[in-house]
């Protein structure tokens, strides 16, 4: 009935044996801690760049909590994500102002470069591609923001070269 060894290390190939190694670091650290899940996910996070259903798993064991807590948590927070994100992240903006100034075409303009859907990522792991309501930046609409760079005013035309400068 329980889960065996094997079955946590299915799944986590993807990582080197350094990542794995400061993963288990992390989980030692915070055993028997109460409220160490939070900081566990953000640390494990920050180290793997997600946290897939194995790497869930591991961290569950570590801790002796039941997989679904920790399953529990990560889909609730925003901040944990369960797919690979990007090396830059692009928020398309498709709130009002933006929209009525062609966010939506900025969108499709994007998703065709990139051949990805907001959620998603690039195969190479350069861009991760998500949507947003509002940015703050109503006045300067359409609006895409690359990490922390807002590029405002965008055209279709211009999104190759704004990506370009993104490596």
């Amino acid at each position: 009935m329980g889960m065996q060894k094997e079955d946590i290390f299915e799944g986590l190939e993807e990582f080197s044996p350094e990542q794995l190694k400061q993963v288990d670091g992390i989980i030692t650290s915070h055993k028997g801690k109460p409220g160490a899940l939070i900081p566990v996910l953000e640390q494990v996070q920050e180290v793997l760049g997600y946290l897939p259903v194995a790497v869930q798993m591991l961290v569950a064991d570590g801790l002796n909590i039941p997989v679904a807590n920790v399953y529990g948590v990560v889909t609730f927070y925003s901040l944990f994500t369960m797919v690979p994100r990007g090396r830059h992240n692009i928020r398309v903006c498709l709130g009002t102002a933006c929209y009525v100034r062609g966010g939506q075409k900025l969108l499709e303009r994007i998703e065709e470069i990139l051949g990805i859907e907001p959620g998603g990522c690039t195969e190479d792991r350069r861009f991760s591609l998500e949507t947003v309501r509002c940015l703050g930046a109503c006045g300067l609409a359409p609006v895409i923001v690359v990490d922390e760079d807002t590029h405002g005013q965008m055209k279709p035309a211009k999104l190759e070269s704004v990506l370009a400068l993104y490596k």
